[in-house]
């Protein structure tokens, strides 16, 4: 017999599994929405939330949360809400343009690489941003 809080009910259609086993695949989302993917679906087998938590090292709260996040908002509830704080000021656009010029291209100045300065004076991105997202 079960023991604790009751829990929502949670059922998944077929087309929510298909899309939750495709998230728990995929190999370029991020690690948090693989986890949460694999979560849910072994929370509507009828696994206890103590059970899943030790399947998958994570806290009982941890899973308590996004089997009520799925009920909620289903497959949505699993993206991450935006942060608190400033919004960036760097868009993704300038880092794909960043990211792209650091790949193709060469400086102008006979370098064989970019440096995180030479890069800062031909994109306008301060040299601490540049430094940071070399690092990534």
């Amino acid at each position: 017999m079960p023991s604790g809080r009751p829990k929502s009910t949670l059922v998944i259609t077929t087309d929510e599994r298909e899309q939750l086993e495709s998230i728990a695949r995929s190999r370029s989302v991020g690690v948090a929405l693989n986890q949460r993917a694999k979560i849910v679906p072994a929370c509507a087998d009828g696994a206890y939330n103590q059970d899943v938590a030790l399947r998958f090292r994570v806290s009982m709260p941890t899973v308590g949360k996004w089997r009520q996040r799925f009920v909620e908002r289903r497959i949505a509830g699993l993206y991450d809400e935006p942060r608190p704080g400033a919004p960036r000021s760097i868009s993704d656009e300038t880092i794909a343009r960043l990211i792209n010029a650091t790949l193709k291209t060469k400086p102008q100045d006979g370098s064989t690489h970019w440096s995180v300065r030479s890069m800062a004076a031909e994109t306008d991105i301060s040299k601490t941003s540049v430094h940071r997202y070399f690092r990534l």
